[in-house]
Protein backbone atom coordinates (compact mmCIF):
# COMPACT_ATOMS: atom_id res chain seq x y z
CA UNK A 1 0.00 0.00 0.00
CA UNK A 2 1.33 3.39 -0.68
CA UNK A 3 1.84 6.05 1.70
CA UNK A 4 -0.90 9.29 1.76
CA UNK A 5 1.11 12.01 -0.56
CA UNK A 6 1.20 13.79 2.65
CA UNK A 7 2.17 11.45 4.61
CA UNK A 8 5.42 12.44 6.26
CA UNK A 9 8.97 11.04 5.25
CA UNK A 10 11.80 9.82 6.41
CA UNK A 11 13.38 11.62 3.57
CA UNK A 12 12.25 15.00 4.58
CA UNK A 13 14.27 14.77 7.40
CA UNK A 14 17.46 15.72 5.55
CA UNK A 15 17.07 19.59 5.67
CA UNK A 16 17.04 18.97 9.42
CA UNK A 17 20.04 16.46 9.96
CA UNK A 18 22.26 18.97 7.49
CA UNK A 19 21.16 21.85 9.87
CA UNK A 20 22.14 19.50 12.86
CA UNK A 21 25.87 19.59 11.20
CA UNK A 22 25.72 23.59 11.00
CA UNK A 23 24.74 23.77 14.84
CA UNK A 24 27.63 21.37 15.28
CA UNK A 25 29.96 22.81 13.58
CA UNK A 26 30.65 19.72 11.47
CA UNK A 27 29.60 20.48 8.26
CA UNK A 28 32.04 20.27 5.68
CA UNK A 29 32.38 21.87 2.46
CA UNK A 30 34.36 21.12 -0.68
CA UNK A 31 36.67 23.95 -2.68
CA UNK A 32 37.35 23.85 -6.24
CA UNK A 33 41.25 24.20 -6.45
CA UNK A 34 44.06 25.15 -9.16
CA UNK A 35 47.50 23.97 -8.55
CA UNK A 36 49.61 27.67 -8.78
CA UNK A 37 53.25 26.40 -8.48
CA UNK A 38 55.10 24.70 -5.97
CA UNK A 39 53.11 24.81 -2.61
CA UNK A 40 50.48 27.15 -4.05
CA UNK A 41 46.82 26.48 -5.20
CA UNK A 42 44.34 29.04 -6.26
CA UNK A 43 41.01 28.48 -4.09
CA UNK A 44 37.59 29.22 -5.49
CA UNK A 45 39.95 31.78 -7.16
CA UNK A 46 41.56 33.16 -4.37
CA UNK A 47 45.91 32.60 -4.00
CA UNK A 48 46.92 30.27 -0.95
CA UNK A 49 50.10 28.56 0.14
CA UNK A 50 48.64 25.56 1.27
CA UNK A 51 49.67 23.13 4.12
CA UNK A 52 47.06 20.61 3.35
CA UNK A 53 48.51 18.65 0.55
CA UNK A 54 49.85 15.15 1.24
CA UNK A 55 52.44 15.48 -1.87
CA UNK A 56 55.11 14.95 0.95
CA UNK A 57 58.02 15.66 -1.71
CA UNK A 58 56.56 17.48 -3.92
CA UNK A 59 56.41 15.35 -7.14
CA UNK A 60 52.60 15.92 -7.59
CA UNK A 61 53.48 18.71 -10.47
CA UNK A 62 56.91 17.17 -11.40
CA UNK A 63 57.51 17.47 -15.10
CA UNK A 64 58.78 13.54 -15.37
CA UNK A 65 55.86 12.18 -13.87
CA UNK A 66 53.48 14.30 -16.65
CA UNK A 67 55.37 13.29 -19.39
CA UNK A 68 55.65 9.66 -18.05
CA UNK A 69 51.94 9.94 -17.92
CA UNK A 70 51.75 11.46 -21.62
CA UNK A 71 53.83 8.54 -22.58
CA UNK A 72 51.49 6.02 -21.08
CA UNK A 73 48.36 7.27 -22.49
CA UNK A 74 50.25 7.28 -26.46
CA UNK A 75 51.36 3.89 -25.73
CA UNK A 76 47.82 2.24 -23.93
CA UNK A 77 45.36 4.49 -24.34
CA UNK A 78 43.33 6.34 -21.23
CA UNK A 79 41.18 3.55 -19.58
CA UNK A 80 42.27 0.23 -18.61
CA UNK A 81 38.88 -1.20 -20.21
CA UNK A 82 38.00 -4.11 -17.25
CA UNK A 83 38.97 -5.48 -14.29
CA UNK A 84 42.55 -6.82 -13.74
CA UNK A 85 41.37 -9.94 -13.92
CA UNK A 86 39.71 -9.89 -17.12
CA UNK A 87 41.69 -7.41 -19.46
CA UNK A 88 42.25 -4.98 -17.15
CA UNK A 89 45.96 -5.90 -16.06
CA UNK A 90 48.11 -4.16 -18.55
CA UNK A 91 51.46 -4.53 -19.21
CA UNK A 92 52.54 -1.14 -17.65
CA UNK A 93 50.63 -2.32 -14.36
CA UNK A 94 52.59 -5.74 -14.27
CA UNK A 95 56.02 -3.72 -14.60
CA UNK A 96 54.60 -1.31 -11.89
CA UNK A 97 53.99 -4.05 -9.27
CA UNK A 98 57.72 -5.57 -9.98
CA UNK A 99 58.81 -2.36 -9.38
CA UNK A 100 57.24 -1.98 -6.09
CA UNK A 101 57.65 -4.98 -4.33
CA UNK A 102 61.50 -4.36 -5.54
CA UNK A 103 61.64 -1.00 -3.71
CA UNK A 104 60.07 -2.05 -0.65
CA UNK A 105 62.31 -5.03 -0.08
CA UNK A 106 59.08 -7.73 -0.01
CA UNK A 107 58.67 -11.06 -2.23
CA UNK A 108 55.35 -9.51 -4.50
CA UNK A 109 52.87 -6.62 -4.99
CA UNK A 110 49.75 -5.81 -5.92
CA UNK A 111 48.57 -2.78 -7.38
CA UNK A 112 44.71 -1.11 -6.52
CA UNK A 113 43.40 1.96 -7.76
CA UNK A 114 42.93 3.51 -5.12
CA UNK A 115 43.91 3.45 -1.17
CA UNK A 116 40.32 3.16 0.63
CA UNK A 117 39.47 0.63 -1.79
CA UNK A 118 42.57 -1.51 -0.70
CA UNK A 119 41.98 -1.80 2.95
CA UNK A 120 38.24 -2.21 2.50
CA UNK A 121 38.88 -5.08 0.93
CA UNK A 122 41.97 -7.02 1.93
CA UNK A 123 40.72 -7.28 5.15
CA UNK A 124 38.05 -9.25 4.94
CA UNK A 125 39.85 -11.54 2.30
CA UNK A 126 41.92 -11.92 5.40
CA UNK A 127 39.81 -13.44 8.48
CA UNK A 128 36.09 -13.22 8.47
CA UNK A 129 33.02 -14.83 11.07
CA UNK A 130 34.92 -16.63 13.79
CA UNK A 131 38.01 -14.78 13.16
CA UNK A 132 39.72 -12.19 15.79
CA UNK A 133 40.91 -8.48 14.56
CA UNK A 134 42.75 -6.49 16.75
CA UNK A 135 42.31 -2.71 15.50
CA UNK A 136 44.33 0.29 16.74
CA UNK A 137 42.00 3.03 18.52
CA UNK A 138 43.09 5.97 15.68
CA UNK A 139 43.31 3.26 12.62
CA UNK A 140 42.32 5.40 9.30
CA UNK A 141 38.24 5.08 8.62
CA UNK A 142 39.69 3.06 5.50
CA UNK A 143 40.99 0.08 8.26
CA UNK A 144 38.03 0.39 10.36
CA UNK A 145 35.64 -0.08 7.65
CA UNK A 146 37.52 -3.41 6.12
CA UNK A 147 37.53 -4.63 9.48
CA UNK A 148 33.45 -4.54 10.26
CA UNK A 149 33.29 -5.47 6.58
CA UNK A 150 34.82 -9.05 7.63
CA UNK A 151 32.56 -9.60 10.39
CA UNK A 152 35.32 -10.51 12.72
CA UNK A 153 35.50 -10.29 16.47
CA UNK A 154 36.85 -6.99 16.38
CA UNK A 155 39.24 -5.96 19.80
CA UNK A 156 39.89 -2.45 19.53
CA UNK A 157 42.94 -1.03 21.54
CA UNK A 158 43.99 2.02 23.04
CA UNK A 159 45.85 3.55 20.74
CA UNK A 160 49.56 2.16 20.71
CA UNK A 161 48.58 0.62 24.18
CA UNK A 162 50.76 -2.59 23.21
CA UNK A 163 49.39 -4.26 26.44
CA UNK A 164 46.57 -4.05 25.88
CA UNK A 165 46.96 -5.48 22.49
CA UNK A 166 48.80 -8.16 24.31
CA UNK A 167 46.31 -8.92 26.68
CA UNK A 168 43.80 -9.41 24.18
CA UNK A 169 45.85 -11.23 21.88
CA UNK A 170 46.86 -13.87 25.01
CA UNK A 171 42.86 -13.88 25.58
CA UNK A 172 41.39 -14.37 22.10
CA UNK A 173 40.50 -18.34 21.39
CA UNK A 174 40.74 -17.45 17.50
CA UNK A 175 42.36 -19.55 15.78
CA UNK A 176 43.11 -16.59 13.10
CA UNK A 177 44.22 -13.40 13.99
CA UNK A 178 44.88 -9.87 12.24
CA UNK A 179 46.47 -7.19 13.79
CA UNK A 180 45.83 -3.76 11.62
CA UNK A 181 47.14 -0.57 12.37
CA UNK A 182 48.45 2.36 10.79
CA UNK A 183 52.48 3.08 10.10
CA UNK A 184 52.42 6.73 10.47
CA UNK A 185 48.83 7.97 12.03
CA UNK A 186 47.01 10.26 9.52
CA UNK A 187 46.24 12.95 12.20
CA UNK A 188 48.71 13.00 14.50
CA UNK A 189 51.87 11.79 12.33
CA UNK A 190 52.99 9.42 14.97
CA UNK A 191 54.72 6.19 14.13
CA UNK A 192 53.89 2.91 15.44
CA UNK A 193 56.13 0.67 17.05
CA UNK A 194 56.61 -2.08 14.25
CA UNK A 195 59.06 -3.90 16.08
CA UNK A 196 57.04 -4.11 19.06
CA UNK A 197 54.17 -5.13 17.35
CA UNK A 198 55.64 -7.61 15.11
CA UNK A 199 57.23 -9.71 17.94
CA UNK A 200 53.42 -9.86 19.47
CA UNK A 201 52.15 -11.31 16.78
CA UNK A 202 54.76 -13.66 16.61
CA UNK A 203 54.11 -14.99 20.18
CA UNK A 204 50.31 -14.96 19.48
CA UNK A 205 50.48 -16.27 15.91
CA UNK A 206 49.14 -13.63 14.28
CA UNK A 207 49.28 -11.67 11.22
CA UNK A 208 50.28 -7.52 11.17
CA UNK A 209 48.84 -5.54 8.49
CA UNK A 210 50.25 -2.14 8.17
CA UNK A 211 49.36 0.57 6.36
CA UNK A 212 52.11 3.24 5.39
CA UNK A 213 50.01 5.22 3.67
CA UNK A 214 51.87 8.63 5.23
CA UNK A 215 54.89 7.20 5.54
CA UNK A 216 56.04 5.57 1.84
CA UNK A 217 58.26 7.47 0.05
CA UNK A 218 59.05 9.56 3.43
CA UNK A 219 60.60 7.42 5.72
CA UNK A 220 63.56 4.51 5.38
CA UNK A 221 66.20 4.65 3.21
CA UNK A 222 65.72 6.13 -0.04
CA UNK A 223 61.85 6.37 1.18
CA UNK A 224 61.40 2.77 1.02
CA UNK A 225 58.88 3.08 3.99
CA UNK A 226 58.23 2.70 7.56
CA UNK A 227 58.70 -1.05 7.50
CA UNK A 228 62.03 -0.49 5.86
CA UNK A 229 63.24 2.12 8.46
CA UNK A 230 61.93 -0.87 10.85
CA UNK A 231 65.31 -3.40 9.43
CA UNK A 232 62.21 -5.27 8.76
CA UNK A 233 62.57 -5.59 4.65
CA UNK A 234 64.85 -7.62 2.47
CA UNK A 235 66.44 -10.01 4.47
CA UNK A 236 64.40 -9.71 7.41
CA UNK A 237 61.30 -9.46 5.54
CA UNK A 238 58.65 -11.42 7.88
CA UNK A 239 55.93 -13.74 6.40
CA UNK A 240 53.54 -12.03 8.62
CA UNK A 241 53.73 -8.70 7.67
CA UNK A 242 51.68 -7.42 4.96
CA UNK A 243 52.73 -4.09 4.12
CA UNK A 244 50.21 -1.32 2.50
CA UNK A 245 51.26 2.09 1.10
CA UNK A 246 48.94 4.51 -0.72
CA UNK A 247 50.30 5.88 -4.24
CA UNK A 248 48.72 9.57 -4.19
CA UNK A 249 50.64 11.01 -1.14
CA UNK A 250 54.60 11.07 -1.62
CA UNK A 251 54.28 9.32 -4.74
CA UNK A 252 52.15 12.17 -5.98
CA UNK A 253 49.82 9.98 -8.31
CA UNK A 254 47.35 8.06 -7.09
CA UNK A 255 46.49 3.90 -6.31
CA UNK A 256 47.89 2.02 -4.02
CA UNK A 257 49.60 -1.14 -3.42
CA UNK A 258 50.13 -3.92 -1.09
CA UNK A 259 53.38 -6.32 -0.42
CA UNK A 260 54.46 -9.36 1.47
CA UNK A 261 54.97 -13.07 1.30
CA UNK A 262 54.08 -14.18 -2.73
CA UNK A 263 50.78 -16.93 -1.27
CA UNK A 264 49.86 -13.98 0.78
CA UNK A 265 49.41 -11.97 -2.05
CA UNK A 266 48.19 -14.52 -4.26
CA UNK A 267 45.34 -15.07 -1.70
CA UNK A 268 44.48 -11.27 -1.98
CA UNK A 269 44.28 -11.38 -5.83
CA UNK A 270 42.18 -14.46 -5.45
CA UNK A 271 39.84 -13.16 -2.83
CA UNK A 272 39.66 -9.26 -2.42
CA UNK A 273 36.36 -7.88 -3.92
CA UNK A 274 37.59 -4.74 -4.74
CA UNK A 275 40.11 -6.08 -6.63
CA UNK A 276 38.38 -8.70 -8.44
CA UNK A 277 35.06 -6.52 -9.82
CA UNK A 278 36.73 -2.99 -10.13
CA UNK A 279 37.75 -1.58 -13.25
CA UNK A 280 41.89 -1.53 -13.09
CA UNK A 281 43.64 1.63 -12.98
CA UNK A 282 44.39 2.94 -16.36
CA UNK A 283 48.46 2.27 -17.56
CA UNK A 284 49.21 5.47 -17.79
CA UNK A 285 49.05 6.50 -14.01
CA UNK A 286 51.79 3.21 -13.53
CA UNK A 287 53.95 4.81 -15.81
CA UNK A 288 54.13 7.76 -14.12
CA UNK A 289 54.46 6.19 -11.01
CA UNK A 290 57.69 4.14 -12.15
CA UNK A 291 59.04 7.45 -12.83
CA UNK A 292 57.92 8.82 -9.03
CA UNK A 293 59.61 5.53 -7.72
CA UNK A 294 62.90 6.76 -9.68
CA UNK A 295 62.96 9.72 -8.41
CA UNK A 296 61.80 8.92 -4.55
CA UNK A 297 64.75 6.16 -4.91
CA UNK A 298 67.34 9.19 -6.17
CA UNK A 299 66.78 12.39 -4.58
CA UNK A 300 67.70 12.13 -0.71
CA UNK A 301 67.81 15.94 -1.07
CA UNK A 302 63.77 16.21 -1.20
CA UNK A 303 63.18 14.25 2.13
CA UNK A 304 66.58 16.30 3.73
CA UNK A 305 64.71 19.67 2.91
CA UNK A 306 61.16 18.18 4.22
CA UNK A 307 62.92 16.90 7.85
CA UNK A 308 64.77 20.40 7.93
CA UNK A 309 61.27 21.89 7.59
CA UNK A 310 59.54 19.97 10.18
CA UNK A 311 62.47 20.53 12.48
CA UNK A 312 61.60 24.44 12.09
CA UNK A 313 58.24 24.36 12.38
CA UNK A 314 58.11 22.63 15.80
CA UNK A 315 61.01 24.82 16.60
CA UNK A 316 58.84 27.76 15.65
CA UNK A 317 55.61 26.50 17.14
CA UNK A 318 56.68 25.96 20.95
CA UNK A 319 57.62 29.26 22.20
CA UNK A 320 54.77 30.56 20.17
CA UNK A 321 51.83 27.97 21.66
CA UNK A 322 53.46 28.23 25.30
CA UNK A 323 50.38 29.35 27.90
CA UNK A 324 47.63 28.67 25.51
CA UNK A 325 45.29 25.87 25.01
CA UNK A 326 46.85 24.61 21.83
CA UNK A 327 49.25 21.64 21.84
CA UNK A 328 51.44 20.43 19.23
CA UNK A 329 51.43 16.61 19.18
CA UNK A 330 54.88 14.49 19.05
CA UNK A 331 55.66 13.90 15.46
CA UNK A 332 58.75 13.26 13.66
CA UNK A 333 56.69 13.46 10.35
CA UNK A 334 55.42 15.92 7.50
CA UNK A 335 52.27 15.69 9.51
CA UNK A 336 51.86 18.02 12.60
CA UNK A 337 49.34 18.64 14.87
CA UNK A 338 48.06 21.31 16.69
CA UNK A 339 45.43 20.35 19.00
CA UNK A 340 42.87 22.96 19.72
CA UNK A 341 39.71 21.32 21.35
CA UNK A 342 36.14 22.82 19.92
CA UNK A 343 35.43 22.90 17.04
CA UNK A 344 34.29 26.09 16.11
CA UNK A 345 37.62 27.12 17.79
CA UNK A 346 39.01 25.17 15.50
CA UNK A 347 37.05 26.59 12.22
CA UNK A 348 37.65 30.12 13.43
CA UNK A 349 41.37 29.54 13.27
CA UNK A 350 41.28 27.62 9.89
CA UNK A 351 39.61 31.00 8.86
CA UNK A 352 42.03 33.73 10.76
CA UNK A 353 44.92 31.57 8.17
CA UNK A 354 42.40 31.51 5.22
CA UNK A 355 42.50 35.32 5.46
CA UNK A 356 46.00 35.77 6.24
CA UNK A 357 46.28 33.63 2.46
CA UNK A 358 46.99 30.32 4.37
CA UNK A 359 44.99 27.14 3.85
CA UNK A 360 45.60 24.85 6.91
CA UNK A 361 42.38 22.43 7.17
CA UNK A 362 40.28 22.04 10.30
CA UNK A 363 40.07 18.24 11.39
CA UNK A 364 36.97 17.55 13.67
CA UNK A 365 34.91 14.34 14.67
CA UNK A 366 34.59 11.85 12.93
CA UNK A 367 37.86 12.23 11.53
CA UNK A 368 39.16 12.17 15.31
CA UNK A 369 37.95 12.01 18.92
CA UNK A 370 35.41 14.41 20.09
CA UNK A 371 36.94 17.72 21.98
CA UNK A 372 40.35 17.18 19.41
CA UNK A 373 39.28 19.02 16.66
CA UNK A 374 42.99 20.36 15.55
CA UNK A 375 45.33 22.39 13.02
CA UNK A 376 46.62 19.60 10.65
CA UNK A 377 49.63 20.98 9.14
CA UNK A 378 51.02 19.18 6.39
CA UNK A 379 54.32 19.81 5.15
CA UNK A 380 55.85 19.36 1.62
CA UNK A 381 59.41 19.52 0.16
CA UNK A 382 57.48 22.08 -2.18
CA UNK A 383 57.28 24.55 0.75
CA UNK A 384 60.20 26.98 1.74
CA UNK A 385 61.94 27.95 4.90
CA UNK A 386 60.29 31.40 4.01
CA UNK A 387 56.56 29.34 3.85
CA UNK A 388 57.22 28.01 6.99
CA UNK A 389 58.14 31.06 8.53
CA UNK A 390 55.16 32.69 7.13
CA UNK A 391 52.83 30.36 8.54
CA UNK A 392 54.88 30.41 12.23
CA UNK A 393 53.94 34.10 12.18
CA UNK A 394 50.50 33.79 11.45
CA UNK A 395 50.12 31.02 14.12
CA UNK A 396 51.27 33.53 16.36
CA UNK A 397 48.86 36.32 15.63
CA UNK A 398 45.81 33.72 15.92
CA UNK A 399 47.01 31.81 19.30
CA UNK A 400 46.97 34.94 21.82
CA UNK A 401 43.17 35.24 20.60
CA UNK A 402 42.72 31.64 21.81
CA UNK A 403 44.00 32.51 25.32
CA UNK A 404 42.01 35.54 25.30
CA UNK A 405 38.72 33.51 24.63
CA UNK A 406 39.43 31.34 27.70
CA UNK A 407 39.45 34.22 30.47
Amino acid sequence: MSPRPDAASWIDEFPARIAALDAAHLRRRRRAVVPAGGAHLLVDGAPMLAFCSNDYLGLAGHPALAEAACAGAREFGVGSGGSPLVSGHSAANAALEADLARFVGLPRALYFYAGYATNAGIVPALVGEGDALFSDALNHACLIDGARLSRARIHRYPHADLAALEAALASSPARRKLVITDAVFSMDGDVADIPALLALCERHDALLLLDDAHGFGVLGPQGRGALAEAGLAGAQASRRVLYMATLGKAAGVAGAFVAGDDALIEWLLQKTRSYIFATAAPPLLARALQASLALIEAEDSRREHLARLVQRLRDGLAPRLQGTHWQLGESRTAVQAVVIGANDDALAAMEGLRQRGLWVPAIRPPTVPEGTARLRIALSAAHTEADVDRLLQALAELAPAAVEALA
